[in-house]
């Protein structure tokens, strides 16, 4: 049986000024009713009561016959029960530990969304129109949506940098598994190269940061020296912001040409299992970190490999790549940053981010075969994972 992948095509589109006005009406609706929700969920809680979906859909409808909060019959009514649906979800994940707790929506660092389900909008013609709108949108059909798509979704967003998208989330039946390959390749992330295959193979740190951190350093000097709440400081403010969009946008588009190719050319995948959050504690690379956005990349990386047929192996962050001899499984006691090639005491020299992709593709493959899952798993006799033992010595 074939099943299709659900997938969201994020466009860019110029809303008519009254459609601004709804969508800004309806983005502070449903930060209300969000905040509003909470709010009654966390009291609720102190009381030792539990407040579902369903009593949360009641109070919004009592709300809504409140003289104060009458405002919010304006707007389409389902991106409100959306944005409680939402609430639902995060208290589920804070339930079954997966997430902290849910948290209030601010007005200027929350990001402004409205999610609409198909009660709420009309896709005909390539034409979407919204709830409570006369016209249809102007939008930006930068690539086709796929033949005979019906959207079941639509999310409309604004970000920081004043432009407007809309996100249809519809089936996509040109996904498929591709064609099994019997390649297999590791990968060593870094900071002087962004990735290095085991084949040899080193792709350039674009650092696309760098490039615009004079122009934002500047940006940002003149927003410092603009007056809090006047119009000189919310334009300047916006021209940093749109560096920032500037930045994720290349950012963006680099990992996923890597990680379309990578997905495309090889059939098993092996990376490291980095925390990345404890890395940016490094206040000297948290930069550099950041900018080289590797969760980012291992997050498309799985995906697509789950979209394609494809496998994507994570090692336990604890196993010595960079350490160990890909030639004669020698470990070496130390390995300080700045030691960017090394010999072993078999005479095999040794490119460091090389040779630690070679070490990370054979515990990939070593985790296969043993039946470890891509995390640590403590089902082994002395209770460490397949690829967390240490290499004995060898003495060449």
């Amino acid at each position: 049986m074939t099943t299709h992948v659900k997938r969201a095509f994020k466009y860019r589109f110029c809303p008519t000024d009254a459609q601004a006005a709804e969508l800004s009406r309806t983005f502070g609706c449903v930060r209300k009713v969000y905040n509003m929700a909470l709010a009654a969920r966390t009291e609720a809680w102190t009381r030792q009561e539990r407040v579902n979906y369903n009593a949360t859909s009641a109070m919004l409808t009592a709300w809504k016959k409140t003289e104060e909060l009458a405002y919010l019959n304006e707007v389409s009514s389902v991106p409100l029960q959306q944005a409680l649906r939402h609430l639902q979800t995060a208290f589920t994940h804070f339930f079954g530990k997966r997430a902290k707790y849910p948290r209030f929506k601010s007005l200027k660092k929350t990001r402004k969304s409205a999610e609409y389900t198909t009660s709420a909008f009309r896709f005909r013609n390539g034409e979407l129109r919204l709830a409570k709108m006369s016209e249809p949108l102007r939008i930006v059909w930068s690539r086709p949506l796929p033949e005979g798509a019906k959207p079941s979704t639509v999310t409309v967003s604004k970000d920081a940098a004043g432009r407007w998208f809309v996100s249809l989330l519809c089936e996509d039946p040109s996904v498929q598994p591709l064609p099994a390959t019997g390649q297999a390749v590791g990968i060593d992330v870094g900071l002087e190269h962004l990735l290095t295959l085991s084949t040899g193979e080193k792709i350039a740190n674009p650092r696309h940061e760098r490039r615009d951190r004079a122009a934002l350093a500047k940006q940002q000097r003149r927003l410092a020296r603009k007056e809090k709440g006047s119009a000189n400081r919310a334009r300047a403010r916006l021209k940093v912001a749109r560096i920032h969009a500037r930045i994720a946008d290349r950012r963006r588009d680099t990992l996923h040409k890597i990680t379309t190719r990578l997905v495309r050319e090889n059939q098993t995948i092996v990376i490291e299992d980095l925390t990345v959050r404890n890395m940016v504690k490094n206040h000297r690379l948290a930069r550099a970190i950041s900018d080289a956005s590797w969760s980012e990349f291992r997050s498309m990386l799985e995906y697509k490999a789950q979209w394609y047929g494809r496998e994507v192996i994570a090692v336990d962050r604890w196993f010595p790549s960079s350490r160990l001899c890909s030639a004669c499984n020698t470990l070496q006691d130390t390995m300080p940053l700045n030691m960017r090639t090394w010999t072993c005491d078999c005479g095999t020299t040794h490119d460091r981010d090389v040779n630690a992709a070679h070490n990370l593709l054979a515990a990939g493959l070593a985790v296969t075969v043993c039946g470890a899952g891509a995390r640590p798993q403590r089902s082994t006799p002395d209770g460490q994972s397949a690829t967390k033992q240490k290499p004995s010595r060898r003495e060449p």
